[in-house]
């Protein structure tokens, strides 16, 4: 069982930057896949980015590489994610998630973009 909390997110002018955190409890935290995924007003929940479990090999999605940078801290059991170069499309809900055999997900923190 692993159990995610996001924090982080707030209000930032379009251009700005804002780092997301997710502390996850559990022993078995550097087994997991770390990822974040986003959901905006009416529309669905997207991947954002993904990590494996040593660090090495990332993933991101296409309308946020360059700009996010996701890392993992295994000692610590966090991961983060740090958004530059924000816009407003960048405006949601972002979820932490863990995946093994089973997907876990945090409640969420809001990320508001203003133009």
């Amino acid at each position: 069982q692993v159990q995610l909390v996001e924090s982080g997110g707030g209000l930032v002018q379009a251009g700005g930057s804002l780092r997301l955190s997710c502390a996850a409890s559990g022993r078995t935290f550097s087994r997991y896949v770390m990822g974040w995924f986003r959901q905006a007003p009416g529309k669905e929940r997207e991947f954002v980015a993904a990590l494996s479990w040593s660090g090495d090999v990332t993933y991101y999605a296409d309308s946020v590489k360059g700009r996010f940078t996701i890392s993992r801290n295994n000692a610590k059991n966090t991961v983060s994610l740090q958004m530059n170069s924000l816009k407003s499309e960048d405006t949601a809900v972002y979820y932490c998630n863990a995946a093994r055999t089973t997907h876990y997900w945090g409640k969420g923190t809001l990320v508001t973009v203003s133009s």
